[in-house]
Formats: structure tokens, sequence, C-alpha cells
């Protein structure tokens, strides 16, 4: 770090105008169990939001501030430490805004096009802020907000608290509010701190104890060639299962018992299981970590990871594997644990083409992202990137409407296009099939 920037740390800390914090136990996951270096790009959770209604540049960098000043992740910076990387927040700092106008008639190609080049702009960790917002003007009633931000202070759930914040500041802002928006309940420092309370060894040493036992004996379903180039960032390609699909699993899941989630991951482990040909299927799901009501208003980085270990036996009639792979599932998110702590107990590290203990993830995502009407104003949240590089392979489902999205998530340097679109058309015609005839043997599923 440069003598001038230390310099101004030590002054700010001094005056009281910045405090130190330890990184909490998901910041650390990028710095202790991430391959990607935390600065990559692809830690960068990147989304596009449709502003239709009359708004000024001014109102919104008013409106931008009274959401900086409400969350303190948005004035947070990580500085390099002696024992280790710790956040300095600011008590102040002005939002970070730019505008620019383009063609009424821009496409959405056009649009897609400026928003990567927005998206993959690198982050200077130890400058704050760790978020940039990117005005795209077609009209002064239509604009286009391209929102980064680094996986470090932030996770899927934070970008709906973004939207609605950032929707009642402009309300306060019209309304001409002097106030300002109400503080959150609990920061994400005093979250962090009570985290740090909570896991002491008497509460994660039974946690331990059945990890060490569900994970015994894990393999990997691929192997990484020596030569093969380290690739971080994923290929996105994006699938759905309609209505007519969507609904007959959803009525699946409650005449069995069982969630959507569990529903669609015994349904994903058959599909990798043919796919790969191993029996044994290790996946990483995200958990949102904000059971407690006091943070659901605070943006930061919470969620955590939990490992879901599934055996596929091809006897085994589908009916019986979802009510096993559901019944896992539970067992896995009561005994779940800061991800951290798990790779150090198991003894497993990160390399640069492996991460531990899974390498594919697969998600039900189902944190908040509100589409916003209010007078005058149309606010609506497109996802691009989740800013997770942490896998080789991903399946994230979003519900969007009667219809299930599915957005596959591949490195190029371990599987082509074509193969993540049979991939797709593979896991569509399970689904189709356990819905048809739940009874059937898994070898009949998936033949």
């Amino acid at each position: 770090m440069a003598d001038d920037k230390r310099a101004r740390f030590k002054q700010w800390l001094a005056n009281g105008e910045a405090c130190l914090h330890p990184l909490t136990f998901p910041q650390r996951e990028l710095w202790e169990t991430s391959l990607a270096p935390p600065a990559h790009v692809s830690n960068h959770i990147c989304c596009v939001i449709n502003v239709r209604g009359l708004i000024s540049p001014e109102d919104c960098v008013a409106s931008m501030q009274r959401v900086v000043n409400r969350q303190e992740v948005l004035r947070l910076s990580v500085l390099p430490g002696k024992n280790g990387p710790v956040q300095l927040i600011r008590t102040q700092r002005e939002p970070v805004m730019r505008f620019r106008d383009i063609p009424s008639n821009s496409s959405a190609q056009a649009i897609e096009e400026l928003a990567l080049g927005i998206f993959y702009e690198p982050f200077d960790l130890v400058q704050c802020p760790l978020y940039r917002v990117e005005v795209l003007r077609r009209a002064p009633d239509d604009q286009v907000m391209v929102f980064t931000i680094h996986h470090a202070i932030a996770d899927g759930w934070t970008l709906g608290v973004f939207v609605q914040d950032l929707c009642a500041a402009y309300v306060q802002q019209r309304n001409g509010a002097s106030n300002g928006l109400a503080p959150v309940p609990t920061s994400y420092s005093a979250w962090g701190t009570a985290e740090r309370a909570f896991w002491q060894p008497a509460e994660l040493e039974p946690r331990i104890a059945f990890w060490k036992s569900r994970l015994t004996g894990i393999r990997r379903l691929w192997s990484v060639p020596d030569e093969a180039e380290v690739v971080f960032l994923p290929r996105r390609l994006v699938s759905q299962l309609p209505a007519e699909i969507s609904g007959p699993v959803r009525e699946l899941a409650r005449r069995s018992g069982a969630t959507l989630f569990s529903t669609l991951l015994a349904a994903f482990q058959l599909t990798l299981s043919r796919w790969t040909g191993a029996e044994d299927i290790v996946v990483g799901t995200p958990v949102a970590n904000r059971t407690r009501h006091d943070v659901r208003e605070t943006m930061g980085y919470f969620s955590g990871v939990v490992p879901l270990r599934g055996q596929v036996e091809r006897g085994r009639p589908f009916s019986e594997h979802l009510r096993i792979v559901h019944q896992s599932t539970v067992d896995s998110f009561a005994n779940a644990m800061p991800f951290t702590e798990l790779v150090r107990a198991i003894g497993e590290r990160p390399t640069p083409k492996h991460n531990p203990i899974f390498e594919v993830r697969f998600a039900l995502q189902n944190h908040p992202v509100p589409d916003v009407e209010i007078r005058g104003l149309s606010v609506k949240l497109r996802m691009r990137s989740t800013g997770t590089p942490r896998f080789d392979l991903g399946c994230e489902i979003t519900e969007l409407g009667d219809a299930l999205e599915v957005v596959w998530l591949f490195r190029e340097n371990l599987f082509s296009q074509p193969e993540i679109e049979e991939l797709g058309r593979l896991f569509r015609t399970v689904v189709e099939s356990i819905c048809r005839a739940p009874e059937r043997r898994t070898a009949v599923v998936t033949s």
C-alpha cells in the first residue's frame, strides 16, 4: 500500500471518520477458499435495472446518497493487515454514479455490450467504493442503470434491498424529505460481530463431526488436465422450463411432502449421474443466512454454502430417491456452518484448479428481487452474474412467474457450449419423466 494512502487511512481512524472490523465469515471465503483472487472480475455481482419514468441525474445522485448513508457496505473497502485483510468502513461517503447518453433506438444487444464493459472494469479493493453505477440514458424517461458490486460486500439478496432502498429514497427526494432513510435494524459489521461470537468451538464441534461423517470418501466428478489454463469467468447459457413442465414438478413436490428445491435437486443428481457416469454426487448450494428479521434490510455478503451429497442407485424408484434426498437436505441445512471453518476442519484446501469439497453449484434462487411500481416510476432488475467463480459447473434456477428459468454456468476450458446444451436437454427430459411416473426406477428415468 502506498505511503500516502496509509497516512490518509490513519488520519481517518484517528479522527473517527472510519473504523476497522475483521472480515466476516462469508468474506473470508473469498480470501481463503476461493480459486479466483479476490480482486478478479469474476467476483463481481452484475445486474441491469430498467427505469421508466422521468428522473433527473440530480435526483438520481441525491437518492443514491440516501442509500449510501443507510448501507455501510457502500462505504466499505478492504485493507491488508498484519494478520489478514480487514474491513475499513467510512462514516460518510459521496455516491459514485456516472451518466451516459445513448441513442434512443439502442438495441438490447448494444446495451448488453455496454453493460459488459462496465461489469468487468476492476475494483481497487483498498479504495472505496466497491460498487459501480452507470446510468445509460435513452431518453429522460427511459434509462438503464448498470449496477456492479463486489461479492465482498453483496450477495443476491442485496440486490433486492438496493432496489427497494433506492426507490424509497427517490420517493423521499421527490417529496422533499430532509431526514433520510431510517437506519437499518442491524448493520453488516454488527452482524459480523454477532456471528463471530456465535461460532465458538461448542457450536462448531458437533457440526464438524456431522460433516466429517457425511463427506468421507468424496471423489471428483472429473479431472482437470494439468495443461488446462485457469479460467475464472464462467460462460452463461440460459434456458427455461415452461409452465407445462414447472407446474407438474411443483405438484410432484407437494404430493411427495418435499420442497421444490429438493425435487429439482433430486432430478439434477440423476441428470449429472447420467451425464458423468458417477453415482456419488456432491454439489454446493447457497443459503441466504438471513433467518434473523433484523438483517433482511441490510446490504452485505451474508450468504453461505452447504455441500449436499447424494447417492444415485439405479434400481431405486425416483419417489424413494426423492424422499432420501429431501431428508438428507434437511439434515445438511440443519448442520450448516461457515464454509471456511468447514474446509479447515475437513483439511481440504483449494488449488488453482479445484474448489474444495465440490466443483458443481446448484441453486434455486428465491431471494426477493422486486419489480417496483410507484407513481411515475417503474423499476425492473435483471441479474447477469452472481459473482461466484468457485465452481466448474453451475445450475441456477429462478422462478419467473409460472415458469422456471435455468441458467447454466460453465468453464469454457472444461466444457463446450454443445455439451452444456446437451446437459440442459437431459435435465429437462429427466424432470418431465419424474413428473409422469415418479415410481419408475432411476435407471429408466435417465434412459
